[in-house]
Order: C-alpha cells, then sequence, then structure tokens
C-alpha cells in the first residue's frame, strides 16, 4: 500500500463535503496572496487589479475576446507577435460574461479567473482523494495554493481554467467517465497548447484499459472486490477504468483531440501556412520546441558572474526537485494517466526554446507531482503541517506581490 493512502471515508460522505476544507483552505490562501499584493503594489502607486488583470498576456486574451483574431505586432527586431498565439475558451468565456453582465472584458477575465481556480482546486481534491483519501487530497490542494507562482491562479491568465479542465478531465479517467474525460480534454485543448498533455493521457488510459480486457484483468493487484475495505486505491481506479462500455472508451478517446487539433487546424488553414501554421505562429515568438537546448543555454549563462551564479544554482536545483518528484511519482505507481499527463506538462515547459522567466507558471498545471508532498504533510502531527502550510502561504504572498510589482511573467 503506497505511503500516500490515509483511512478511507465512508462512502455515504459525497465528493462536494469531503472537498469543502480543501477549499475554504485554498481561499485562505489566494485571499491572504491577495491581501499581500494590494497592500505591496498600493505602497509602490501601482494598482493590484491592474496587475491582475491588464498586463502581460491578460491583455492578449481581452484584446482576442474584444476584437478577435487577426491582430498582430511587429517588433523592431523582425518579430510577429500574433494573438493566434493565444488559444480560445479563455476570450470566448470573457466574451461571454461581457455580453450578459455589465462587467468589461478585463473583469469578465479575472471573474472566470477566479471561479476556474476554485474549480481546478475542486479537481485537484478529487483526483488526490479518489487515490489516497481525503487529507492527502487536502493537503494536495493547499500546496498547490502555496506555489511561489501561485498568484497567477488568480490572474486573468488561462492557467487556472486549463487546470480546472485537466484534473476533472484525469478524475473522469480514473472514475470511468470516458465521455466526459474526452469532452474535458478537449475543452482543456481549446485553452493552452499543453492540452495535449490532457488528451495523451486520456489516449493513454484508453489503450491500457483494452489490453486489460484482452488478457490482464486478473492480474495481480487488479481484483474483482478492489473496492472492498482495505483494498488499495489505485486497484480500485484500474476497475473502474476497465469497466466502463467500449463504445464509451472509444467515443471519449475520439473526443479529446478535437479542441486543440480543430484550433491548430484552423490556424494552419487561416494563416495559409497548411497543417501546422500554428508553429510558424509560435516561431513568431520565438517559441518553440528543442529538448531543453536553450533553456540550458540560459542556465548556463547565469554562472558568469557570482551574484547571477546563485540564480542559476537555484534553476538547476529547481529542475533536480522536478525530476526526483516525478521519479517518485513514478515508482509510488500513479496511475498511468496522471504520469502521462505530467510528463508532457514537465516536457512542454521545461524544453520550450523562450519565455524561460514564465517556466514556472507552465509547470502550475502539474499537479500530479505534489502528491509526494501532500502524503508527507499528511503523515505529520496537525499542529506541525499547519505551521509548515501556513509559512509556505506567507512566503508565497510575499513572493507573488514582489514578483508581479517587478518583473513578473509574461
Amino acid at each position: 500500500m503506497s505511503d500516500l493512502e490515509t483511512r478511507a471515508v465512508p462512502a455515504r460522505v459525497p465528493l462536494p463535503r469531503r472537498a469543502v476544507p480543501a477549499l475554504l483552505g485554498y481561499a485562505a490562501v489566494r485571499a491572504l496572496g491577495l491581501a499581500v499584493l494590494a497592500g505591496w503594489s498600493a505602497a509602490r502607486g501601482k494598482s493590484a487589479y491592474t496587475l491582475l488583470t491588464a498586463r502581460w498576456d491578460s491583455l492578449w486574451y481581452t484584446g482576442v475576446a474584444e476584437l478577435g483574431y487577426g491582430y498582430e505586432l511587429r517588433l523592431p527586431n523582425g518579430d510577429v507577435h500574433s494573438n493566434l498565439a493565444f488559444f480560445p475558451l479563455l476570450p470566448w468565456l470573457e466574451r461571454l460574461l461581457h455580453a450578459l453582465t455589465p462587467l468589461s472584458y478585463a473583469d469578465a477575465g479575472f471573474v472566470v479567473s477566479l471561479l476556474a481556480s476554485l474549480a481546478a482546486a475542486a479537481g485537484i481534491f478529487a483526483v488526490a482523494d479518489r487515490l489516497y483519501g481525503p487529507r492527502a487530497g487536502f493537503f494536495t490542494v493547499l500546496l498547490w495554493a502555496v506555489l511561489p507562482v501561485g498568484i497567477v491562479q488568480s490572474m486573468a491568465y488561462s492557467e487556472s481554467l486549463f487546470t480546472a479542465l485537466a484534473a476533472w478531465s484525469l478524475y473522469a479517467v480514473l472514475t470511468g467517465r470516458w465521455v466526459s474525460a474526452g469532452v474535458l480534454a478537449a475543452l482543456a485543448g481549446l485553452t493552452r497548447p499543453v492540452g495535449a498533455a490532457v488528451v495523451a493521457a486520456v489516449w493513454t488510459a484508453g489503450v491500457i484499459s483494452f489490453l486489460r480486457d484482452r488478457g490482464t484483468r486478473d492480474a495481480p493487484g487488479v481484483r474483482r472486490d478492489a473496492h472492498a475495505p482495505g483494498a488499495p486505491a489505485v486497484a480500485s481506479v484500474g476497475a473502474s477504468v476497465s469497466g466502463a462500455p467500449a463504445r464509451r472508451r472509444v467515443l471519449g478517446m475520439l473526443l479529446a483531440p478535437l479542441g486543440a487539433g480543430g484550433y491548430v487546424l484552423w490556424v494552419g488553414h487561416r494563416t495559409g501556412a497548411g497543417p501546422l501554421g500554428y508553429l510558424d505562429v509560435q516561431a513568431g515568438w520565438r517559441n518553440g520546441f528543442d529538448g531543453g537546448y536553450a533553456f540550458a543555454r540560459f542556465v548556463a549563462g547565469r554562472f558568469t558572474s557570482f551574484p547571477s551564479a546563485l540564480a542559476g544554482l537555484g534553476l538547476i536545483a529547481g529542475v533536480a526537485l522536478l525530476i526526483w518528484l516525478y521519479v517518485t511519482c513514478v515508482r509510488r505507481r500513479q496511475p498511468a494517466a496522471l504520469l502521462v499527463y505530467t510528463g508532457v506538462v514537465l516536457a512542454l515547459a521545461l524544453c520550450a526554446s523562450s519565455y524561460f522567466g514564465s517556466k514556472p507558471r507552465l509547470l502550475l498545471p502539474a499537479f500530479p507531482l505534489l502528491l509526494p508532498l501532500a502524503g508527507a504533510l499528511a503523515r505529520r502531527r496537525p499542529p506541525v503541517a499547519a505551521l509548515v502550510t501556513a509559512g509556505l502561504a506567507g512566503a508565497a504572498a510575499v513572493y507573488g506581490a514582489f514578483w508581479l510589482n517587478g518583473s513578473g511573467p509574461p
């Protein structure tokens, strides 16, 4: 049995009720972050709300919501920044909310982000609770909230929306709701390029389920009475994933790539560059996938002087921590869907060839990496766990305020 597992909650307690403590804790952490940001920004003569809703990528999203696609910014060096780089679901929601309410496009983006962040926290809890119980779910949500760049969860960016769709799609996979998993994966694919990670997770779980149906249904560790008291949680996941009718699994797998694939093909048609035209749009932003070569050069470049060398060491330590956490997830036998999803998110974030300062926020959707750490907190005595969490929340609030009042995203 995994050391993440905790005491089971009676089945009569519904998921929404089990999630309430985690959502309240998440809301408290986010409120602290926003309060510190407001105070810090006011002291510097800046508007915290502007930093959250009308800077960096949020301006591109509201531009798409208001004017549609087709805007390009030509830089002096010849680069062309096209708003086709930004996937459409967040702008669509901003436009819808603007049409239904008196909110501006920027206000609508902020509201969508706040609601999506709560939905993401609920989805993260659902996944962790499904696998390891409500205590692990509670701490997984809090750890996601106290990430150093967690303030992005409250910005008019697409990270919260994407994480919500990804988490609930993964939960649908784990519980055998294949059509829901496919629809949510398609919506995630309309939100960010990393939607490919959700598609890969759905397809991986689907293929494994069919292979299991062909001859491994009674393999050791996957018992027909997996829901019996004391049975490993991961075993019950395997049973539910393979138990759905084949036609629903096929339908979910067919639906999953429609969002990302449809948008990429539409961009290729609009630009006249063919099916891979979206890559040309990204190239205009000097963004691409080079296997991590550019990032490695960026890190190596930090070792040209003593102060920047410390930053280089910090980057190396951060990447090493991410790899260690992923290896730990593999060793603890997380479901294949989670491992594939997290692996693709990590690869796309770390191996992109530009915008090195944005990599921490690109890693926000990789919440399964937090499960081993959540398990460690869940095993601590409550006062110790509360003290650690409170300290991390305070540090994240201060860092988020400092970061947005400084260089901040893109």
